[in-house]
């Protein structure tokens, strides 16, 4: 009986790195693999969209970067402990290749892969490496960036792939754009998986702030923090905008695929869903994000002409109402920048990385029962 090769990715919990993870399992389950997810607690609750064939695995990690003295003085044991724990899974498992896609549950996994010498790789989605794929930069047998250029150490070179997306979104990839006009329109406002308190501050009087006529059509989806949702909810029907307001939304790629407009942080996989599906946007980026890679995110978009930046020091109503009336009221340039984004995208992401995958197990597609080589 042949033995299907195994690959084991390891993701933190937030939606910027388990969505391009959950790309890449899907995409590798098509191809026969086997497929498993290492994550924490909190990734956990983020994996509801994976597919059932992806075996989910929690492990013992941690951060420095959050609690106090005494839960900075215990996180280097409680890393410790998933590497040694991972290792052991890892040398049950014997997978052909282990996948870091940033977050410190991606530690113990990339670690253990590391200390039993393992194919293993990274993929950094960010214009600028996070804190653990730094770590794990001159560590790793190759390194896959989804923004381009991506800042690397002296030394190290990457493989541009691009930012692989959901099955949901690539449905939808160059979905019809309706350009904005006299009739019933939809926005989209996201500020990533954990939503945006400036954008739930400025952006609904920033679109009360719009003509009437253009008001009385709009129909907003708007993504909020639950501690903001009843206040944001009620400004919004309180200026007669028709607003569906959630803490986070499951059907991102069909919300987006029949806005005429979104607004959005500039993380990397809202980016990536935005240029795939082709729409007009208006970034603005999360200042305080390590390195500012939110910025760096944004360029190929605004470069291309498909999305307007507006930076949080320079965010007020007024300048966000212009940036909307400046798109909703020139049909022909949201035409054009729905082109341009999808200019930029990269549809394929996941195929070029399952690639990777597949190369650096010397795994070989022709060989009979889809064998892979192991290590």
């Amino acid at each position: 009986m042949t033995r299907r090769p195994l690959l084991v990715m390891a993701a933190g919990g937030t939606g910027g790195h388990m969505f391009p993870a959950q790309a890449l399992a899907e995409l590798m389950l098509a191809r026969g693999w086997r497929v498993k997810l290492s994550t924490d607690p909190r990734g956990a609750r983020y994996a509801g969209g994976f597919p059932e064939g992806v075996e989910i695995e929690q492990v013992s990690s941690s951060t420095f970067a959050r609690g106090g003295i005494v839960a900075k003085l215990l996180a280097p044991f409680s890393i410790l402990k998933g590497v040694v724990s991972m290792a052991w899974r890892l040398r049950r498992d014997r997978p052909d290749v282990v996948v870091g896609f940033g977050g410190y549950p991606s530690i113990p996994a990339l670690g253990a892969a590391w200390l039993l010498g393992l194919p293993r790789m990274i993929h950094e989605q960010n214009g600028v490496l996070g804190k653990v794929n730094t770590v794990f930069a001159t560590r790793v047998n190759k390194i896959a960036c989804g923004t381009w250029p991506t800042a690397l150490p002296d030394g190290v070179e990457g493989v541009h792939v691009g930012n692989p997306v959901r099955q949901a979104v690539r449905d939808r990839a160059g979905a019809g754009y309706i350009a904005p006009g006299p009739y019933p329109m939809s926005m989209l406002v996201i500020g990533g998986s954990q939503g945006a308190r400036a954008l739930s501050d400025i952006v609904p009087p920033a679109i009360a702030n719009l003509p009437l006529d253009t008001v009385r059509n709009l129909r907003v989806s708007h993504q909020a923090r639950e501690e903001d949702l009843e206040r944001v909810d009620t400004y919004y029907a309180e200026n007669g905008v028709a607003a569906d307001v959630q803490p986070f939304f499951h059907d991102v790629p069909e919300r987006m695929a029949e806005a005429q407009l979104v607004i959005s942080r500039s993380g990397a996989s809202s980016v990536a869903d935005i240029s795939v599906i082709g729409r007009p946007s208006i970034l603005i980026p999360y200042p305080y994000a390590a390195g500012d890679h939110q910025t760096a995110n944004a360029r190929g978009l605004v470069e291309a002409g498909a999305a307007i930046r507006l930076p949080e020091s320079q965010l007020t109503i007024e300048s966000l109402t212009d940036a909307i009336w400046a798109i909703l009221d020139n049909e022909q340039g949201a035409i054009r920048m729905a082109h341009a984004a999808l200019s930029v995208s990269k549809p394929e992401a996941a195929e070029e990385l399952g690639a990777l995958v597949e190369e650096l197990a010397g795994y070989n597609k022709s060989e009979a029962g889809h064998e892979g080589s192991g290590t």
